[in-house]
Formats: structure tokens, C-alpha cells, sequence
């Protein structure tokens, strides 16, 4: 059961994917500081180049030359022209104009070349938006074009998924496309958590649990004493009086803090603060200094912590400055929605029935303890009293203007970027 592994980054969808039954047999990425990172955990079958250099001759080199030596493709190309962010600044962006959207081409190009029996795709869930799906069907598009050319049977299902609902201690929304070289359609696994204040529970919900929380994830987690993990920046000194679970919108005229900033005018993850009762929200690959989510300790989160919210195995390391920590982890599936999607290819593929939980699953610790009490507002933050305007609207943030503005200041929409 060999799978070739593609924009494999830190691993994130391998260890899943090992944890179900895998054979993971050979992994690229063109970063050396994640290269560097599979290497220190024992993965010596990676490739270290740009996708483009990456050749089917290379790859079976790992794989074998037999005719189904592949099993399973994975991989998430990189996936910032379809971001969400951009469209909170911008209004807009290049989508499969932007250079950084060939990574789709490439990945599809290992593919035909490959023929797996099955390939997993997953990007973020911004590439299927109605009315800007463009990158979604180019997708479909490629995936017929394989299928006239090379005579198979790919069937594309997919799905948006929250990791959540899998029992990740962690709110992280993702596109998957699973598509098997049968024609056979993928079914998706049912979610198996839920929101633990469900008010009208349907007879689904009822054989659901509640979420994993960041309780369950970080309570017997212990931070690297050398860690430097305080909160600097401009704004660092204010988190302490923000409550658990909220973030800056706290400091609204809409909320129960202070009125220091417009409704909506920061990214949600501005300041924003674990709470011990519920899950994660996403944690950022590239994080200013006041981006979240932070510890409900009113610091940042250590690399274990980081780790055991994405639900890396417990045996993981990474040995790197803080940013490569942050974005590799940041960049990463969580492991434990790898593992459930590789289970259900397994027996989908395959007829192997998998009846026990899942390695990666998730334990749950009742014993948690209140909320930590919040701080009083710093005094070198109280010119920011006043009133404050709300965001003007989806895609006006800062650097947003008008079709009329673009046109008439192109030099500047070039700087935004």
C-alpha cells in the first residue's frame, strides 16, 4: 500500500496516513528547513526540490516500475492564491493567474504520470467559493483530461471539511478531493464530534461526542524550558485582559471590554485566546506578533503545544527558529483527519475493515478548570477610547479600492500584493 507523498511540508498527512497503514515510500517538498524536519524524524525517502524537477522516473525510483507500485498520491499545493486573507484586504486576487497556482498543473502532472490507484488532494476551502472556483474547475477539468488521455476512471469526490468534527482539539476548515482510479465514488467518513451546546440535536447528533478541547490537548503538555514564549509587540501587554475563548473584538463597543477598536476591523485571530473548554481555533502559518491563537497562560504557544493541536504523534520533533516552527506547523493537516481519511481508503480500496480506534485519536480529560481571571486594560492603551467605525464590508480592508482606483493607481494595487 505505497503512497507517494507531494508538498509534503513537516508531514502533517503522512503520519496520518502511517498511523492507518500506510506505506508512505517517498516525499517531496522544495523547503529545505521541512526537509530538514522529516530527515530528523527518520525519514530518509525524501526529495528535496522544486515540483517542477520532480520526475515519474525519479519518483519510481522509491516506488518500484511495476505497473500499480503506487497506491495512493497525497498532497496539499500550496494553496495562497485561493486564501481567505486575501479577500479580507483585497477583495480579490489572482487565483490561477498568480504564478504560486501551478502547483495544481504540477500536481496532476505526477499524477497521470503515476496512475495511483487513488489520489488525495486537499487545499483550503476558499478554492471552491461559489462565484470564484475557477482553480476548483480546473481541477475537474484536469482530472477528465487525465482520464480521456490515459484511459482511467478517476471520479472526484470532495468535500469541505472541519477537522473538528473528527475529533482534532482543533477548528480548521479544509477542501479535500479523494478520487479512485475505478470510477468508484470516495464516500467521505461521517463526522464523529460535535458541538458540546448543540440546542436542537438531531438523531445523528445524538451518537456524536463533543469536541476534543485544547484542555484535552495541552493539559499533560509541558513547553521546552529554553522557550521563549512571551508576548511582545505593540499590543502584547493587552492580552492578559482579554478573557479565555475571546479576542480583540472584547475590546468592542459590541462586547463587554473596553471600546478600543472598531467591530470587525483586525483579523479574527488578532489577539485572539485559547479557551480551556473548547477546540482550537486554526493555528496560523505566518502570525504577527499579536496573532493568535495564544495560551490561555497569555503567551505564545510552544512547538509541543503547537504539535499536539495539529495531533502529530507523540514521537515528533522539529528542531528550528520559531517562524519555520510556526509556519511548518502552521501549514500542516492535522494528522488525525489524515488518519481517519486514509482508514476510510483502506476499506474503501481495499475491503480492509478497521474496527478499532483511531492511534492518533485524541483523550479526553473531564477535570478542567475554570477560566483564569482577566487583567485590567494597561493605561498606555486607553487613548484608544472612543468611538470606532466597523468594518466597511467582506474584501474592504485596508488595502482594498475600487475597480475605478485600480485602474487609475495599477502601481499601487502591485505594492498591496
Amino acid at each position: 500500500m505505497n503512497v507517494v507523498s507531494l508538498f509534503t511540508g513537516c508531514g502533517g498527512l503522512d503520519y496520518g496516513m502511517e498511523a492507518a497503514g500506510w506505506n508512505v515510500v517517498y516525499r517531496n517538498d522544495v523547503d529545505r528547513h521541512s526537509c530538514d524536519t522529516l530527515r530528523l524524524n527518520g525519514r530518509t525517502d525524501v526529495q528535496c526540490a522544486p515540483i517542477e524537477d520532480v520526475s515519474s522516473a525519479e519518483i519510481r525510483r522509491f516506488t518500484g516500475s511495476a505497473k500499480d507500485s503506487v497506491d495512493l498520491v497525497i498532497g496539499g499545493p500550496p494553496c495562497q492564491p485561493f486564501s481567505k486573507s486575501a479577500y479580507w484586504s483585497r477583495g480579490d486576487t489572482l487565483r490561477l493567474k498568480d504564478p504560486r497556482a501551478n502547483t495544481l498543473d504540477e500536481y496532476f502532472r505526477v499524477v497521470e504520470s503515476l496512475k495511483p490507484k487513488a489520489f488525495l488532494l486537499e487545499n483550503v476551502h476558499g478554492i471552491n467559493y461559489t462565484g470564484k472556483e475557477e482553480g476548483f474547475q480546473f481541477i475537474l477539468q484536469r482530472i477528465r483530461d487525465i482520464n480521456k488521455r490515459g484511459g482511467t476512471e478517476y471520479r472526484p469526490s470532495w468535500r469541505v471539511l472541519n477537522a473538528a468534527d473528527f475529533g482534532v482539539p482543533q477548528l480548521r476548515v479544509r477542501f479535500f478531493l479523494i478520487a479512485l482510479r475505478t470510477g468508484k465514488e470516495f464516500i467521505f467518513p461521517q463526522p464523529t464530534h460535535k458541538e458540546a451546546d448543540t440546542r436542537c440535536p438531531t438523531l445523528f447528533d445524538l451518537n456524536r461526542s463533543s469536541y476534543s478541547t485544547a484542555w484535552d490537548a495541552l493539559a499533560s503538555v509541558q513547553p521546552d524550558a529554553d522557550e521563549k514564549l512571551q508576548v511582545g509587540g505593540k499590543w502584547g501587554k493587552l492580552l492578559p485582559s482579554i478573557p479565555e475563548g475571546e479576542n480583540y473584538l472584547w475590546h468592542t463597543d459590541r462586547k463587554g471590554g473596553l471600546p478600543l477598536f472598531g467591530w470587525r476591523t483586525r483579523y479574527w485571530c488578532f489577539l485572539l485566546k485559547l479557551a480551556k473548554n473548547r477546540p482550537s481555533w486554526t493555528i496560523q502559518a505566518q502570525p504577527g506578533s499579536a496573532v493568535g491563537p495564544f495560551h490561555w497562560e497569555n503567551r505564545k504557544l510552544s512547538w509541543r503545544e503547537l504539535a499536539a493541536l495539529q495531533t502529530f504523534p507523540s514521537t515528533f520533533r522539529i528542531n528550528a527558529p520559531r517562524v519555520e516552527v510556526q509556519r511548518q506547523i502552521g501549514n500542516a493537516v492535522p494528522s488525525l483527519l489524515a488518519e481517519i481519511l486514509g482508514r476510510s481508503l483502506l476499506e474503501q480500496l481495499f475491503g480492509q475493515q478497521i474496527r478499532e480506534a483511531p492511534k492518533l485519536a485524541i483523550s479526553r480529560n473531564a477535570n478542567i478548570p475554570p477560566p483564569a481571571q482577566t487583567q485590567p486594560v494597561p493605561k498606555e492603551y486607553l487613548n484608544l477610547l472612543g468611538n470606532h467605525a466597523p468594518h466597511p464590508g467582506t474584501g474592504k480592508g485596508r488595502l482594498y479600492q475600487t475597480p475605478a482606483q485600480q485602474q487609475y493607481h495599477p502601481d499601487l494595487l502591485k505594492l498591496s500584493r
